[in-house]
This record gives structure tokens, C-alpha cells and sequence, in this order.
């Protein structure tokens, strides 16, 4: 049954009333790959619009407090946890992100950890864009999400 959907096939918000105040969390994870010159930019710190990691992180935490705002039907919610990992691959040619958001409350936090990952990684084009706009984001996904009804989910 589609929790979004009344029974006139009308979108809705959840009731989420009835339900039990439970610690939440949600991790979910995500990738960019950039050109080799591209990615010398955000190592060095000489990409002329600042720093990249520092400004995505920022981007993506503010993303997790706006889910609400962009993601129709989401509720608004009191996070108390919103963390940015960025970790750079030289390798690969790419940053991988990984958000944590952590929460009280009646409703789970995976689309606010799913916010902040593409913002992140959408902070990231736009700073290196001039660079090169040859750039692939890929692999969003949850990772691993804990509390509420349904328990835990990590993804195998």
C-alpha cells in the first residue's frame, strides 16, 4: 500500500501521529568523478572559487535542514546529528560523499541523508565546472538506515 496516496489516489503527507518517538538514523553514500585537473584543484585548494571540500560540506548540512522545503510531502524534522564525509580518491579520479543524519522522532531521516549527499556532490560540480564540466555524479544510494516500525536496513 502507497502511504502517500489517499483513497482517492490524491498525494498526501503521512499521518504520523500515532506513531512512537524513536532515535533515527540514516547514512547514505555517493560519488563524483572529475577530470584529473579537476580533482589537482580541490587537493591543492586552488580552485579559484574556494575551497570545494569546505563549501560542499557546509552545502550538503544545509541540505539535510531543507529536505522539507524540496522534497514534497517530506515532514519537517529536528535533526540533531547532520554529517558530510568527503574523501578525495586520487585513483579513481573522484570524491566519494557519505552523510550521516541522526534524529528523535516519529519519522525516519533517509531522504534528509540522500539531500545532503547530492547537494554535496551537486556543490562540488558547480564549484569545478569551469575546470571541466566532464564530471559523473553516480552511486547515490542509502546505506544504511536504523529506528522506527520497520528497524534496521543496511544495504547488502
Amino acid at each position: 500500500m502507497l502511504t502517500h496516496i489517499d483513497e482517492n489516489g490524491d498525494a498526501v503527507m503521512v499521518d504520523v501521529t500515532d506513531k512512537e518517538v524513536t532515535e533515527r538514523i540514516a547514512r547514505a553514500g555517493g560519488r563524483i568523478y572529475m577530470s584529473r585537473e579537476a580533482l589537482s584543484e580541490v587537493l591543492s585548494g586552488t580552485n579559484k572559487k574556494g575551497s570545494v571540500l569546505g563549501t560542499a560540506r557546509v552545502a550538503g548540512i544545509m541540505a539535510v535542514k531543507r529536505t522539507s522545503e524540496l522534497i514534497p510531502l517530506c515532514h519537517t524534522l529536528l535533526i540533531t546529528k547532520a554529517e558530510i564525509e568527503l574523501v578525495p580518491d586520487e585513483e579513481s579520479s573522484s570524491v566519494y560523499c557519505e552523510c550521516t543524519v541522526k534524529l528523535t522522532g516519529k519519522t525516519g531521516a533517509e531522504m534528509e541523508a540522500l539531500t545532503g549527499v547530492s547537494v554535496a556532490l551537486l556543490t562540488i560540480y558547480d564549484m569545478c565546472k569551469a575546470v571541466s564540466k566532464d564530471m559523473t555524479i553516480t552511486d547515490i544510494c542509502l546505506l544504511e538506515k536504523d529506528g522506527g516500525k520497520t528497524g534496521q536496513y543496511v544495504k547488502g
